[in-house]
């Protein structure tokens, strides 16, 4: 079995490259079963030990299988460690011979980041060149190529609850090109600089007001995946069309079970899935004055699509 260390993983996984990768899976077709979703708790772990496993497989008519195995402990950031850790499995799917160990928050992150642009490449407005990400983690931190793959971004700004993260995010941005400042006060930054608000966070309770975002505007919300999280509140829903990355997310996304239990958004409304607009089964955004509103959870096809990359772009030994 070959093993992709962290830089092995992230070589073949260019934004330009992988985007596209996911808009083709996504048309096509794939299993994906349910993810398994595991709470854990150790005895005698102190409270910030509580933790979250998630199991996800998915294979495909290409002949690979894939199982991403994902822990997310968000009370690592008191002790300085990352809150993700993931491995990746990839695997022969007509004979289940393991192919290949891969860097699995590599692959969490880019595939994030990568559904991410290609929901935008939907919904943001063509002449988007604003983006506003909250977070500055892992994912954060590849917004902006990931978005400037399928739109025109020249301004990125970077709000985070503690502004010296914030500030030293906007500071390895600007090192590496981008015209990037921390924004200190988040409801100016969301009514004044964002075209497209991404929000890439662990946050339990809501950031995003639906009061702050002007007409025009994309809501991107990739960061919360259990019902017990949420980005945005309910009002970021009315008068939005809003769009899911897969179905799961109406049971799994606690920003769309706030909203609809608030009465703000019906499981109706939702406007499509990543694979019907992949398809052309839905349309996209329609003007240059609508909301939009893009939730994902996560698929374990992206991650399948992105190991598949690496293993192809290598080759086996």
């Amino acid at each position: 079995m070959k093993h992709f260390d962290e830089a092995a993983t992230r070589a073949p996984l260019d934004f330009r490259r992988l985007v596209p990768a996911l808009r083709e899976a996504f048309a096509a077709e794939a299993q994906v079963p349910p993810r398994h979703v595991h709470s854990i708790e150790t005895a005698g772990a102190d409270p910030g030990g509580k933790g979250t496993v998630l199991i996800m497989p998915a294979w495909s008519d290409a002949g690979f299988l894939g199982i991403k195995t994902i822990n997310i402990f968000p009370g690592n950031s008191a002790r300085g460690l990352p809150g993700l850790h993931a491995t990746y499995v990839l695997y022969d799917a007509r004979t289940g011979v393991p192919l290949a160990m891969m860097d699995g928050n590599e692959i969490t992150a880019r595939r994030t980041a990568a559904a991410s642009a290609l929901g935008a490449s939907f919904l943001a407005r063509q002449d988007a060149r604003r983006l506003l990400v909250l977070g500055t983690g892992r994912i954060a931190r590849m917004l902006p190529a990931a978005h400037a793959s399928v739109r025109p971004i020249d301004e990125v700004w970077v709000w985070n609850h503690r502004t010296e993260g914030a500030e030293a995010l906007a500071a390895q941005w600007r090192a590496e090109g981008w015209n990037a400042r921390a924004a200190p006060n988040l409801e100016a930054a969301v009514r004044e600089h964002a075209d497209i608000v991404s929000c890439a966070t662990l946050a339990t309770a809501p950031l995003v007001r639906g009061e702050w975002l002007a007409p025009g505007s994309h809501l991107d919300l990739i960061g919360s995946f259990t019902p017990a999280m949420r980005e945005a509140d309910a009002q970021c829903f009315v008068g939005a069309r809003t769009y899911v990355d897969t179905n799961e997310a109406l049971q799994k996304s606690g920003d769309l079970l706030d909203a609809m239990a608030a009465g703000t958004l019906h499981a109706q409304d939702v406007q499509g899935t990543l694979a019907e607009l992949c398809r052309g089964q839905r349309a996209g955004r329609a003007d240059d004055e609508e909301r939009t509103v893009f939730k994902a959870v996560g698929s374990a096809l992206e991650d399948l699509t992105a190991a598949t990359l690496v293993w192809k772009n290598a080759g086996p030994t």
